[in-house]
């Protein structure tokens, strides 16, 4: 199971997203910029976020994007899932009715069962994770590394 740059990609630009709230609109380039990402490949992947309802876009030249929602409201497997599709090791573990059709034994599969504890774990820790976590995790960063101790 690998991340692709999809997923890479857009859980970085909604986390300087996540930086920026409450501070309007942020232009797309700038959030290219900051997270060293293509511009191009950043505006594709925007679409989907936006129909998912998590970033807004405001044009204009004023405009860019900003979150649709709180950085508390919104986890890394919101993202990931709406970028890469649901997160499962290997098909048959996937959550869709068909997904144990791929092998013999169907749900009774013990071997299954392996991959099923595997995706759960996954999405717990993906879904347990939220923006405003990154933000405060980043903030707190970089004032310790702002710190200066003398002896």
């Amino acid at each position: 199971m690998n991340i692709t740059t999809r997923g890479q990609y857009g859980v970085r630009a909604v986390f300087e997203l996540a930086m920026r709230y409450g501070q309007g609109a942020v232009p797309l380039r700038e959030v290219a910029r900051r997270q060293n990402l293509p511009d191009n490949y950043l505006e594709q992947l925007m679409g989907p976020l936006r129909k998912a309802g998590l970033v807004r876009s405001v044009r204009g030249a004023q405009g860019g994007y900003m979150l649709a929602r709180d950085p508390a409201e919104i986890t890394v497997g919101d993202v990931l899932r709406v970028l890469e599709g649901p997160i499962s090791p290997v098909d048959c573990a996937g959550g869709d009715a068909g997904a144990s059709a791929c092998c013999p034994d169907g749900e009774a599969c013990t071997v299954r069962s392996v991959w099923v504890r595997i995706r759960d774990a996954v999405n717990e820790v993906v879904d347990s994770i939220t923006f405003e976590d990154l933000r405060r995790q980043e903030l707190e960063r970089r004032s310790r590394r702002g710190l200066v101790y003398y002896i």
